[in-house]
Parts: C-alpha cells; sequence; structure tokens
C-alpha cells in the first residue's frame, strides 16, 4: 500500500494513475515449474514478499489447500519489524506473506506459480503499482533448502521460456518473518470498499479465480 505520507490528492492520484504491474489486472501465461518440493507430512510453510501484502494475502486465501496466510515484514530485525519503522525504507525488511499450506491439496510449487503469474509482477524491481521501494520488492524466503532448490530452479525455467518482456527480479533471501500489526491481517476482507483495495488487489483476486478457477476455493 501506498505509504501515507502524501497529501490527499496525490495518493487518490497515485492510486488511479500510476500503471498497473503485470499481474494487477490478468494472469500471465507461464508455465508450471518441472521441479517440486516431495510430498511432506502435516502443514507446510511458504513465505513470499511481492509489494503490498493486502493483495498477496487475499490472493493466497482464495487458494484451496491454504490454510492460514499472515501479513508481516520478512527480511530484517525484530526491533523495526512494524509498520511505521519499515516505511522508512531503511528497515530491510520486505512486505511479505506468511503461507501455511497442506501439502496434500496444494504444492509449493503451485504457489510459486500464482505469486509470479497473478500475486505480483516479478520482473518490477522495488515497486509495484503505486508502491515504491525495498520493502515493495520481489522476494522468496525458502523454509528449507527443498524450497531453496525448487524456487531457484523456477526462476531459471521462467528465464530460458522467456516468460516475461523483462528480466526477473526476484531474489532468494534468507530472514526471519514477523507478523504484521492486527489493523494489517485481513485487510482486503475487512476493508473492500478501500480505494487501494478496489485499484489494486480486487483485479488480482479475480485474475486468480479466472486463471486458477481449479484452485480457488
Amino acid at each position: 500500500m501506498l505509504k501515507w505520507t502524501l497529501p490527499a490528492a496525490a495518493v487518490v492520484a497515485a492510486l488511479f494513475l500510476a500503471p498497473a504491474s503485470v499481474g494487477a489486472e490478468r494472469a500471465v501465461p507461464i508455465p508450471a515449474a518441472q521441479q517440486d518440493v516431495p510430498p511432506a507430512k502435516g502443514p507446510q510453510v511458504a513465505v513470499l514478499a511481492g509489494g503490498c501484502f493486502w493483495g498477496m494475502e487475499a490472493v493466497f486465501q482464495s487458494m484451496k489447500g491454504v490454510q492460514s496466510v499472515t501479513n508481516g515484514y520478512a527480511g530484517g530485525t525484530r526491533a523495526t519489524a512494524n509498520y511505521s519503522q519499515v516505511s522508512t525504507e531503511r528497515t530491510r525488511h520486505a512486505e511479505a506473506v506468511r503461507i501455511v499450506y497442506d501439502p496434500r491439496k496444494v504444492s509449493y510449487a503451485t504457489l510459486l506459480r500464482v505469486f509470479f503469474s497473478v500475486a505480483h509482477d516479478p520482473t518490477s524491481l522495488n515497486r509495484q503499482g503505486p508502491d515504491q521501494g525495498p520493502s515493495y520488492r520481489s522476494a522468496i524466503f525458502p523454509q528449507n533448502a527443498q524450497q531453496q532448490r525448487v524456487a531457484a530452479a523456477y526462476i531459471a525455467q521462467l528465464g530460458r521460456a522467456k516468460a516475461y518482456p523483462r528480466p526477473i527480479v526476484t531474489k532468494l533471501e534468507t530472514g526471519t518473518f514477523y507478523p504484521a500489526e492486527a489493523e494489517h491481517q485481513d485487510f482486503f476482507w475487512r476493508n473492500p470498499n478501500h480505494p487501494y483495495i478496489a485499484r489494486w488487489d480486487k483485479p488480482k483476486v479475480t485474475a486468480f479465480r479466472n486463471a486458477y478457477a481449479q484452485l480457488a476455493n
């Protein structure tokens, strides 16, 4: 979301006049991953960063097999993992989502396919839609070596396939995930008429449901 430090008129202009990201209006047709994490018992965790976490959360909450999604900050320290300090763009955090999923119903590679095709634009460096700064970077935080391997292989696969008109800038990073403030959780569902939600996030959820109807709950 925009950091609300601009005058009101400037905020409204930024919301409605800024160019849409690749994933904002429609799904980018990309191939499924050729590799995946082997089946595991019990719930698994994925941590993904792709701009404002409000829309990312809503997309993944709309998927079958996803048990919970938490908005938060990844890649920085606990001491500065709060909205006001992350907003300074000096804490090294990325706005991210922590996804708990049932691997019997949805795989890690499937989560990545939705991440790359609908949830955000992986070719936009430190920017998504009207939001700018390193906290809006495209990043994957693998939770184990298998996720690291699959994510790296998929980025390479998409690059070879020239799936996008520009290079993928998504990085694989390490770092702890810290939950965001309560006011940011389930924001999409609690604020359906918010101008940012209407302009940037509802189209993502619609694009997901249209492109991946078989995955939608």
